[in-house]
């Protein structure tokens, strides 16, 4: 009984292969699975964007939105709200 016992113990503490190994290793397995699982939620969204870059008048769009670009004989006026401005302190 008593090698049983320490066969038991051995196996759950101090084996290169014991449960508490395993238990940590399927954390890190987890984890990873779900920084996998964001990633590729980020990839997807990238794809929908790239996709939508392909047309001329989102790629225009998005020009103006973000870069400011304008056409010729064109002005812009860029408006901000009071809670988008940042306090100079």
């Amino acid at each position: 009984m008593i090698i049983i016992l320490f066969f038991v113990v051995w196996m759950l503490f101090f084996d290169t292969n014991s449960y508490l190994i395993h238990q940590e290793l399927n954390d890190d397995i987890e984890k990873l699975e779900n920084i996998k699982a964001v990633y590729k939620d980020e990839i997807d969204n990238d794809k929908l964007f790239i996709e939508n870059m392909k047309d001329s008048n989102e790629l225009e769009k998005f020009a103006r939105e973000k870069y400011y670009l304008k056409k010729e004989n064109e002005d812009i006026y860029i408006i901000e709200h009071q809670d988008s401005i940042k306090n100079q302190k």
